[in-house]
């Protein structure tokens, strides 16, 4: 009952728009395909828990622009110069802004001057999701966190109940703004509006797919990001955690971040 709730409201809405909202319409079968709405593609890619990790050692500032470019590009994510108003799925920060909780005098200055990828952290106990009054964000079978551009009301609840700064709201529209004298990288990813928020999926449109995450896709030779099914003994994501020493994002609120940072 809930599901077809959620599918009339979204398509009401996606209706509204007319003929022009056929790239959303094929982008909403793919994502409730990737949910079990609809049957999936055979060769959709399938997890108990999804989960990255991000080997610091092989991250340098050339493979961390590709990731975030990769991302950036097929989800038609703005790049608006004034930082306030800045949308990010993915973005790089230092050691001491990613793990502030992690106090060392000390540090390696190799390891100060690294560039750490931060991106949602799809917890296992997300607190965006118990905050949004609407259920715009919601959590998946799979782990994976997502976000309804067309049940979200701009309240900004999850922003503010989300210890990570994981997630963008947009000041402005970027079709009538960043996009408008210009064709969006990608037309087969829907556009979001003004007063919305928006986050990375862990490309769940790719996963329906059978396809990596776009990051991962983008520096797949470098190995410095791996994804999979953290509770597969036998996932490439497993085999890393069980043999290196990783880190965590402010693990002592209880969210249980599932990326994970190999030092």
């Amino acid at each position: 009952m809930e599901s077809s709730r959620r599918r009339f409201l979204k398509v009401a809405g996606i209706s509204a728009l007319g003929l022009g909202a056929l790239p959303v319409l094929d982008w909403l079968r793919q994502m409730e395909a990737a949910a079990g709405t609809f049957t999936t593609n055979p060769k959709a890619l399938t997890a108990k828990q999804w989960a990255m990790v991000v080997d610091v050692k092989k991250l340098d500032a050339e493979t961390a622009k590709k990731a975030i470019e990769a991302c950036h590009q097929l989800h038609n994510v703005p790049a608006y110069e004034d930082k306030k108003q800045e949308i990010k799925w993915i973005w790089t920060d230092n050691y001491e802004h990613t793990f502030p909780d992690q106090e060392n005098l000390y540090l390696p200055k190799e390891l100060k001057e690294k560039p750490f990828l931060l991106l949602c952290n799809h917890c296992t106990n997300p607190p965006c999701v118990r905050v949004c009054p609407t259920k715009a964000t919601w959590k998946r079978d799979d782990g994976l966190v997502m976000m309804d551009q067309h049940r979200c009301i701009g309240c900004r609840y999850c922003m503010a109940g989300c210890p990570f700064g994981a997630r963008s709201f947009n000041y402005k529209d970027p079709p009538t703004t960043y996009f408008k004298d210009k064709e969006p990288p990608n037309p087969r990813y829907p556009m979001r509006g003004k007063g919305v928020v928006e986050k990375c999926t862990f490309c769940a449109d790719r996963l329906a797919e059978g396809l990596m995450p776009a990051c991962v896709e983008a520096v797949k030779e470098t190995k410095a990001l791996v994804f999979g099914d953290v509770e597969d003994p036998n996932s490439e994501v497993r085999k890393l955690l069980d043999s290196h020493f990783t880190m965590r994002r402010k693990t002592e609120l209880g969210t249980g971040p599932n990326v994970y940072y190999i030092v």
